[in-house]
Order: C-alpha cells, then sequence, then structure tokens
C-alpha cells in the first residue's frame, strides 16, 4: 500500500485504558516516520489534550482535533482550516442545556472552558478517574461559563456534554439531532459532542491531506467510536479497532486489535509494512 498519511483516533485507538501510550504503538509511529509517512492525531481533544509522548515527536507536526472543527500546525501554533459554531449558536444551545442536570464544556480557541459547579463534581456526571484527571489538566476554570461566551464573543469548536442519567442523554440527543445546523456525535457512552455539520473528522482528513498534496487512496484512519465513522469512511483505507462499536467494525476495510493489545502498531505493521501478510 502507498500510504503516505496516517490519521489516529487517541481514546480507545492509540492509547490505552490508562491514557497512555504503549511503547510497542510508539515504535510502529516512529517507523512510519522513518519511511516518510505523515502521522496526524484526529481527536476530539484540543491540541493541549495531546499526550506529551506524541507531541514531543517532532514530525507530528499537524493535527486533526475537536472532531476536524480544527486542523492546525502544532510546529507553528497555527490553524490551516476550521470549521466552527458561531458563538450566537452555541450561546443558544449553552442556554439551552442549561436547564437540565448535564455537564457541558464549550472549546474556544483551542482550551476548554469549565466553571466550579462542574469542575469540582465531576464524578457526578459519570467522568472516571482517568477522564477526571484529563478534564482537570486541559480546561480553564471560570466564574460561569454562558457569561464568558457571551462576553468574549468568539467562535467555539466543539461543545461538550457529559451525563450522569443516561435516559436524559437519550432525551437530549433526540431533540438536538432535528437541528440541520449543529452535528451531535459521541466518543464515550455518557457523552456527546455538539459541531459545526462540516466538522467531521472525516473531512478534516481529506482537507489536510489536499493541503499536504496528498491523495485520499493515501491515507488511512484508524478508530474506534461514533465520531471516528467519517473518517473510516473517506479514509483510502479504514481501520476499525476490535474494542470499537459494532458500526465501525461493519464499514471498516480491515478490524486490528484492541487498544490494550497495539491494534494500531499491528494495523500499521500488517496493512503498511506487510507484515504477516
Amino acid at each position: 500500500m502507498n500510504i503516505k498519511l496516517i490519521a489516529l483516533d487517541l481514546d480507545g485507538t492509540l492509547l490505552n485504558s490508562k491514557k497512555e501510550i504503549t511503547e510497542g504503538n510508539l515504535r510502529a509511529l516512529k517507523r512510519c516516520i522513518e519511511q516518510g509517512i505523515m502521522i496526524v492525531p484526529c481527536t476530539g481533544r484540543t491540541s493541549a489534550g495531546i499526550p506529551k509522548e506524541v507531541r514531543s515527536i517532532p514530525e507530528i507536526r499537524y493535527a486533526i482535533t475537536t472532531n476536524g472543527a480544527v486542523v492546525e500546525d502544532m510546529e507553528e501554533n497555527r490553524m490551516i482550516d476550521t470549521r466552527l459554531l458561531s458563538w450566537e449558536l452555541a450561546l443558544e444551545l449553552l442556554r439551552f442545556v442549561d436547564s437540565y442536570p448535564v455537564m457541558y464544556d464549550p472549546y474556544i480557541e483551542r482550551r476548554g472552558i469549565t466553571e466550579a459547579k462542574f469542575f469540582n463534581h465531576l464524578a457526578d456526571y459519570g467522568l472516571s478517574p482517568v477522564l477526571q484527571n484529563l478534564v482537570v489538566n486541559t480546561r480553564d476554570l471560570h466564574p460561569n461559563i454562558i457569561d464568558y461566551v457571551e462576553k468574549q464573543q468568539k467562535p467555539v469548536e466543539k461543545i461538550n456534554l457529559f451525563f450522569g442519567d443516561m435516559q436524559l442523554r437519550q432525551k437530549l440527543r433526540t431533540i438536538l439531532e432535528k437541528r440541520s445546523d449543529i452535528l451531535v456525535t459521541s466518543s464515550i457512552p455518557n457523552n456527546l459532542e455538539i459541531n459545526d455539520p462540516e466538522a467531521t473528522k472525516g473531512d478534516a482528513l481529506l482537507r489536510l491531506a489536499s493541503h499536504m498534496g496528498i491523495e485520499a487512496d493515501q491515507t488511512m484512519s484508524v478508530g474506534d467510536g461514533e465520531n471516528d465513522l467519517s473518517m473510516i469512511l473517506k479514509a483510502g483505507v479504514g481501520v476499525a479497532m476490535k474494542n470499537g462499536i459494532e458500526e465501525i467494525k461493519e464499514i471498516a476495510n480491515y478490524v486490528t486489535g484492541t487498544n490494550e493489545e497495539d491494534g494500531v502498531a499491528s494495523a500499521i505493521n500488517n496493512l503498511v509494512f506487510g507484515a504477516g501478510m
């Protein structure tokens, strides 16, 4: 295969359950880089949430973040392409969800925004200890989220919602999905993620590939969750994790091992370098 760009989801894919990248996966990434293959983190996180073991590799320069809302050059700290929610639309959505017992945090200028009523009660919204630690390290604390968005009047990359009540999650999803001006996806069972309709990992992957002069059939993507479906469909080769949702395994070209079994490394070694084929 003439693969020139590999887009990798992080949570449930490149990272194990401890949110760590294993030595096996790291070796596979470095092997790709040695062969001139671009490695691109493709995540619902911001670039600040990409593990330092990945960001510290100089050749990993580009990232697709907040589900495709931002394509960025991490070396130059520059956004190449954006598909954002207007601040007015974000404010309307935040005011709507504020009437329910749900945790919400918008992403503005590549930072998550939170407030004390959520920050000090993360477990109440179903966040695991590992995820709580991620939130603590990647959010900016402000007195009131809605007031902040209204005063800043800056576009919003994504709105994250976390639920302690799964029936409420389904109720709000049903309501929100009736709108044509937003895209609703999910990356873990107890969250919802709201983006601009054009902010998908798949579309962002193709835009970055075009920017780099790479054809769509020269791209490969690996993912596990609902927000990875678009990039599995649109990449030249779409790879699903064994621990992924059934929908993603059904549409993938290849199913690799789990994120606890160095599934990313296995896919790279088998599909890109032909090991065991």
